[in-house]
């Protein structure tokens, strides 16, 4: 229902200022307006996207929670989308959401609306000692489980020992 709301209110606003803001400044005014905000937002998505990276790769290094670069990557995605959008109003949210501060708050916000269950990181494979011999670097996808036969070229029982192996018939 939300997102219904959204795509119905969203284009009204925006409409809605475009003629009030056309209808005071001029039209090609206007237009410079909407050119400048996207190349100037793109810019700002850019940088503040490679920072949200460096965050997201220094907190896998040193084994940290992902969750709030990974929020913080998303909404600068979000934002980026919107700045690129031509309007007053999805601008003006594109640029709110390129404000560190406001995104941490948008952060809390939704934070305190998800329980998270689990978090995991890696594949979940886990060191443990089995008694197949395998010691305790042993890990559970190691294992690659089979059946073989062993298939020989029936062989001349007069001819010599080939010297790379003795057969069993030849101790």
């Amino acid at each position: 229902m939300y997102l219904f709301l959204a795509f119905l209110l969203v284009p009204i606003v925006e409409i809605a200022l475009f003629i009030q803001v056309g209808g005071l400044i001029g039209l090609w005014p206007t237009l410079a307006i909407v050119v400048i905000t996207a190349v100037l937002g793109t810019w700002l998505v850019r940088t503040q996207g490679r920072m949200a990276m460096g965050q997201l790769q220094q907190s896998f290094s040193t084994l940290n929670d992902p969750t709030e670069p990974l929020a913080h990557g998303a909404m600068i995605l979000f934002s980026g989308a919107l700045l690129l959008t031509p309007g007053f109003f999805t601008d003006a949210v594109g640029f709110a959401l390129l404000i560190p501060a406001v995104r941490v708050g948008v952060f809390r916000y939704l934070s305190s609306k998800v329980k998270v269950s689990q978090f995991q990181m890696g594949t979940g494979a886990q060191f443990h000692q089995t008694g197949h011999g395998q010691g305790p670097g042993y890990k559970q996808g190691d294992v690659i489980d089979g059946d073989f036969e062993e298939v020989r070229k029936p062989r001349d029982p007069n001819a010599p020992a080939s010297g790379w192996v003795e057969g069993p018939d030849r101790h």
